[in-house]
Formats: C-alpha cells, sequence, structure tokens
C-alpha cells in the first residue's frame, strides 16, 4: 500500500461523520429515539474529539519561548487546553443542530448524531451551554484576558456558524482565524510578548491549511460541491489553489525570516536555520496531498500521513535544540 494511500479523504471525520457504508437514505433521515448508550456514545462523537489536536496549539507561544517548563507555566497551558477543548466542542454541537435540516439531505452529512436522531437538539444545546460555562469557568483560572479572548473565539465562531460560513472569503478567513486565536490564547494564558513574527507564520499558515481545506473539497465533491458547502460554488479550483499557494510562500518566508532573526542567540550549531529544512518539505508534502483531495480535515492528514509525521518530529527536535539554546 502507498503511503498516500493510507489518508482517505476525510471529511466524514472532520463534519463528526464515522466512516461507515451508507445505508438506505429515508431510514437515515428518519430520526428515532435511541437507547441511552447509544445517545452517549453519538454525543461524544458530535464533540468531535479528533479536532481536539488543534487546540495543541495553546502551547506554541509559551514553547516558542522556552517558558514551558519556568513555574506553573505548564499547568496553565494545559488549562487553556481544557478550555478551548469544551468551547470549540460547544460550537460543534450548536453547528450541528443549525444544520440539522440540510444536513439529513446530504450523502454523508446525515450520518451526524444530531441529524441522524441519535442525539436530540435540546440535549446539545444543553450539552452546549454546559460546555461554554464549564470552558469560561476553566479560563477565568487562567487569565482574564485569555477569558476574553475565549469569549471573542466563541462570538466570531457563532457568527460563522450562522452567518459567515455563506459568505464567499470570508468563510476561509473566519476558520483561519480559529487557528489564530489558539495560537495566540497560548501566549495570552502566560503573559508570553507575541512576536510579529509569530503571527505571520500562525496567520498565513492557518489560511494554507484552510484554503487547501477548501480546494480538497472542491475535489473531492465534483457537482454536489454546493450541497456540501454553498460557498465552494463560488470558488474556482484556481482560485483556491493561488490562495494556499500564496498563504505558503509568506509562511514559509515569515518562517526562514525569524529563523535566520533568532541565529545571534544560538550556539555553534544553527538550530533554527536547520529547522527551516523539515518545515519546508513539510509544507510541500502538505501541498502534494491537497493536490490529491487528501485535505479536508488537516488534523487527518497529520495522523494520517507518515512521511509527514517523520518531518514533523524532526522539525520538533531541531526546533526544540534551537530553543534550549537560546534560553
Amino acid at each position: 500500500m502507498s503511503e498516500q494511500s493510507q489518508i482517505a479523504p476525510a471529511e466524514p471525520d472532520e463534519q463528526g461523520v464515522a466512516p461507515a457504508t451508507l445505508a438506505d437514505p429515508a431510514a437515515q433521515s428518519s430520526p428515532t429515539t435511541p437507547a441511552t448508550g447509544a445517545q452517549a456514545r453519538g454525543l461524544l462523537r458530535a464533540l468531535r474529539p479528533k479536532q481536539w489536536i488543534k487546540n495543541l496549539l495553546v502551547a506554541a507561544a509559551p514553547g516558542a519561548a522556552g517558558v514551558l517548563s519556568h513555574g506553573d507555566v505548564i499547568g496553565k497551558v494545559a488549562l487553556a487546553f481544557v478550555a478551548f477543548c469544551m468551547v470549540s466542542s460547544a460550537t460543534y454541537l450548536i453547528n450541528d443542530v443549525g444544520d440539522a435540516d440540510e444536513d439529513r439531505h446530504h450523502p454523508l452529512k446525515r450520518q451526524r448524531p444530531i441529524a441522524a436522531g441519535v442525539v436530540s437538539p435540546r440535549l446539545a444545546i444543553v450539552t452546549a451551554l454546559a460546555l461554554i460555562a464549564g470552558g469560561f469557568a476553566v479560563a477565568a483560572t487562567v487569565r482574564w484576558g485569555f477569558l476574553a479572548l475565549l469569549a471573542g473565539y466563541l462570538a466570531v465562531t457563532i457568527a460563522y456558524t450562522f452567518w459567515l460560513k455563506h459568505m464567499a472569503v470570508f468563510d476561509i478567513a473566519v476558520v483561519a482565524s480559529g487557528f489564530i486565536f489558539r495560537a495566540v490564547a497560548g501566549g495570552i494564558a502566560v503573559d508570553v510578548p507575541i512576536s510579529r513574527w509569530f503571527l505571520i507564520v500562525t496567520s498565513f499558515g492557518s489560511l494554507f491549511m484552510v484554503a487547501g481545506k477548501r480546494y480538497s473539497e472542491h475535489v473531492t465533491m465534483g457537482a454536489e460541491r454546493e450541497v456540501t458547502r454553498s460557498t465552494l460554488a463560488t470558488y474556482s479550483r484556481e482560485y483556491l489553489r493561488y490562495v494556499y499557494t500564496m498563504a505558503s510562500g509568506v509562511t514559509l518566508a515569515g518562517y526562514c525570516l525569524w529563523a535566520f532573526e533568532q541565529s545571534k542567540l544560538e550556539g555553534p550549531v544553527p538550530w533554527f536555520e536547520l529547522s527551516i529544512v523539515p518545515f519546508a518539505v513539510g509544507v510541500l508534502r502538505y501541498a502534494l496531498l491537497l493536490e490529491e483531495g487528501y485535505g479536508g480535515a488537516p488534523e487527518d492528514v497529520v495522523l494520517g500521513d507518515r512521511p509527514l509525521q517523520v518531518l514533523g518530529v524532526i522539525w520538533l527536535i531541531l526546533f526544540g535544540a534551537g530553543v534550549s539554546v537560546a534560553h
């Protein structure tokens, strides 16, 4: 089996859908009252725990600053991660309740727990409110600034769910902002200054992944893309390729300039400059997977592609060595 064949187009998982053979559409579009055990499992699936990997971005700024081992920093980062997991899962529930009727007519999305009737809208909303309250309570123990940023993330995400997701360009920008919120939140949580290079790399890196996701959806869904996401009918493949190509170029340039700037903090071994190699090759590898339609969910690409994982480990070792020497 080839390396790339290990990754399946990941939209089902990204949308909270368990891969399965589709049954009769009429049967799946009729919600039923599930048993308690099935409802609990469905609720857990609706929280989309696979996407919690995105929330690890809260460790990016403290890690780059070399302060993860200082005092209670790691504890605050862990609390920030938990808070984002709770609030982001709440937004997934709210989104699925709002889209339930439309999802029941979609060949894949009708398997979502709420659309399939496994989880009732009432239970989903109650759970979402509880998660938001819990997430805000956890955030308040970190820093008030972090709580304010988390509230901003929630507001933007809800605006996306009910309005901005139907506006071309804005939908890409808002989804990309979710990654930026997470990355900046980590710095705010532990009071670490956010550098201009960090903002450039995270902002355009996020845009690269989100535009690539839209491109992958455009490729895999074909003529049905408008049913999947209304804005896809507005985008051409050429436009989406332009966006993620531009974003990847700025990301690479920003990272290179940052690495060269850090050289004055290093010892005899140029760790940060060396980390450019796996970083650049990783971006190129990810772009190749996008071209083949495997970028439907960034987390599935990262977890499913072995070469990308190896590059990530090499980059982490070189980057970590540079941070340890510099700080």
